[in-house]
């Protein structure tokens, strides 16, 4: 793992060359300065092998010919259009930071007093706020950890195709059939989709009899339904007051979307089971494991998104990676509210908050927590927030000490206290 602290970086060093690159996607714009001023004019390089190279070779050029010792390449962080150029430049001697993209647009009218964008401009913006010292340096997950992101990314995406898919079949159904989600109202369903994949339209399923009809549906629902809803089924079939015309391409579209659902749902556990796979070649996967309401996805998700947790020496540096440190806005006599920054990992924030969720289940192990904060009236949402923080927490503690999770802990001096009471 190289360069995996999120930390700022607060000072650039005599003698540093800072290279930046306004990133695109067929080509880049690459810049060289120095702290005093003496620079190159912008130049133009390809995302391709001989592209890398020209920019490494005006960067080397750079730096011989303005005598300086190191080089710095920053970048602004948009998209994953960098991560090529990121790849190739980790086996050279560089230090490798990005700047936010909200710094860069805000920097852009102070660089020349004009809101004038482009390719040739932003990598000079890019260069005043490293000389600024507000860069950060970069996470590069490697090995496991990088198959891990992948893998999350890849299920994020196609979670997200299939969420997709569904609400097209919702709405396909709806026209044919409106009455159908008031029987079966989770069009994720194994027993609706076979229902719709087997009889399709709502004619069909009228035709058929309720002792039919409801043994199918008591063995796809392990009980869950019968014969009360299919008779209710049947009897919505016969009554629709779905459409009536163009009924052919609805069908058509219906049962291609089925098949696609059902391909979105092997992939997805394909790719859940290669996380199960590659979490046990990770030492710390089975401490976060033992955290009751993490499973395999989470922590597959986490460990890809965050790579080396012992790589973060405070809390607060993970927690401004997750997004999650706080902030607020005062002035004067008015004191604002602490909010999240939500300037770090999108993707890491919303696994905290759904593993949140699980925790303050019933007998989950933030339930209390979560309880506490809710009675003194804070609001749900701020509340699981703050459990998701928390969880952050212990977790960074419990790879940090190389420990499994033990439930209701308390420290040996508060036992002793307790015991003395």
């Amino acid at each position: 793992m190289r360069g995996l602290k999120a930390r700022t970086i607060r000072m650039v060093k005599e003698g540093t060359l800072i290279a930046t690159v306004d990133i695109g996607v067929a080509n880049n714009t690459g810049y060289c300065t120095t702290l005093d001023g003496r620079s190159t004019k912008s130049f133009r390089f390809d995302n391709t092998k001989e592209g890398f190279e020209k920019f490494w070779y005006m960067t080397v050029a750079s730096k011989n010919r303005f005598g300086c010792d190191e080089v710095l390449v920053g970048y602004e962080s948009t998209g994953p259009y960098a991560e090529p150029l990121v790849h190739y430049l980790t086996n050279k001697q560089v230090k490798i930071v990005q700047v936010n993209p909200m710094h860069t647009k805000k920097m852009k009218e102070v660089n020349d007093n004009s809101p004038l964008k482009t390719d040739d401009k932003d990598p000079r913006v890019i260069a005043d706020i490293i000389r600024l010292g507000r860069a950060l340096s970069i996470v590069v997950p490697e090995g496991d950890a990088a198959s891990l992101r992948r893998l999350n990314n890849a299920r994020e995406r196609h979670v997200g195709e299939q969420t997709a898919l569904l609400n097209q079949l919702q709405q396909l159904v709806f026209l044919i059939f409106p009455e159908f989600k008031t029987v079966l109202k989770n069009m994720k369903g194994k027993t609706a989709q076979h229902i719709l994949k087997r009889y399709t339209t709502p004619e069909r399923i009228g035709t058929l009899s309720k002792e039919a009809l409801g043994e199918e549906m008591r063995k796809r629902s392990m009980g869950k339904f019968g014969i009360k809803e299919a008779e209710s089924l049947i009897g919505l079939a016969r009554e629709t007051v779905g459409i009536k015309e163009g009924l052919a391409g609805i069908f058509m579209d219906i049962r291609h979307i089925l098949k696609q659902l059902e391909a979105e749902v092997r992939f997805i556990s394909e790719i859940e089971a290669e996380m199960g796979v590659t979490l046990k070649r990770i030492p710390c996967s089975l401490r976060l494991l033992s955290i009751k309401g993490l499973g395999t996805v989470s922590v597959a998700g986490l460990i890809g998104e965050v790579g080396d947790f012992s790589k973060f020496s405070t809390q607060s540096e993970i927690m401004k990676l997750a997004g999650l440190d706080l902030y607020e806005i005062s002035s004067g006599k008015r004191k604002g509210q602490r909010r999240i920054s939500k300037r770090g990992r999108s993707l890491l924030r919303k696994i905290l908050f759904y593993a949140a969720i699980q925790m303050i289940r019933k007998n989950g192990i933030m339930y209390d927590y979560y309880a506490r904060l809710t009675g003194r009236g804070m609001e749900r949402m701020k509340a699981l927030i703050a459990v998701s923080r928390k969880l952050l927490r212990i977790i960074h503690a419990i790879v940090r000490d190389n420990r499994d999770y033990v439930g209701q802990y308390q420290a040996p001096q508060r036992r002793m206290i307790k015991m003395a009471a």
